[in-house]
């Protein structure tokens, strides 16, 4: 939920109103849902870790979405999964169903993999993925592209220019390949890598909202 994107009149309004359990109505979002039946935008920063760049070679190793200002949503795929023959068909199952809770999904470079990654592994196992216009979608990477002049538009690099700590479990080639053989450890660092992810992806969206409009495009 995201109160940014709410007008000024009517943050004051929930600034200065409480709900029934005498809390503002800024610190209880969902009592405002129910109260005035309006719906606040449900936002989530997703990220996947996958086993390579092509949805018909590699796999998703595990997922985060972030609510905005909450704890993330996470799934990681396990080691008996990785040795059976459906191997992310499950994590897949649990991803989309998370999906569905958000109303918009903000992702870096997300139009160019991630979405189109779990889109296709989707349809290899025959899942329901989420339909054109269903969540809408906010590519960050395009507003790093249009807006700032950096020398390369990696989120790394975005993070270190903003002052946003990133990246304290970078990725390391041999923990990936490690990770395909169900070795706990790896798979673990794998998970970790990808909070940090959701985590840094929300501060540079908080950053650069100012500067540019969430436009209404899906995933």
């Amino acid at each position: 939920m995201n109160l940014r994107l709410l007008s000024k009149d009517k943050l004051v309004w929930m600034a200065s109103h409480r709900c029934k359990h005498r809390h503002l109505y800024v610190e209880h979002l969902s009592c405002y849902r129910k109260d005035t039946e309006e719906e606040i935008e449900r936002i989530g920063f997703l990220d996947i870790e996958a086993s390579g760049l092509d949805a018909d070679f590699g796999i998703v190793l595990s997922y985060c979405i972030k609510p905005y200002g909450q704890p993330s949503l996470k799934r990681l795929i396990t080691p008996s999964e990785l040795a059976s023959k459906d191997l992310d068909k499950k994590l897949l199952i649990d991803c989309i169903a998370d999906m569905r809770k958000f109303d918009r999904l903000v992702t870096y470079y997300g139009t160019g993999f991630d979405i189109p990654f779990i889109r296709t592994r989707a349809m290899l196992h025959g899942l329901d993925f989420p339909l054109y216009r269903e969540i809408k979608h906010t590519d960050v990477y395009y507003w790093v592209r249009n807006k700032m002049k950096l020398h390369r538009r990696r989120m790394e690099v975005v993070c270190d220019f903003l002052g946003i700590p990133a990246k304290g479990h970078p990725m390391i080639p041999p923990i990936w390949t490690a990770a395909l053989t169900g070795n706990k450890k790896a798979l673990n660092y794998i998970l970790v890598h990808n909070l940090e992810d959701v985590d840094s992806l929300e501060e540079v969206y908080k950053r650069l909202l100012d500067f540019t409009a969430n436009r209404a495009v899906t995933i």
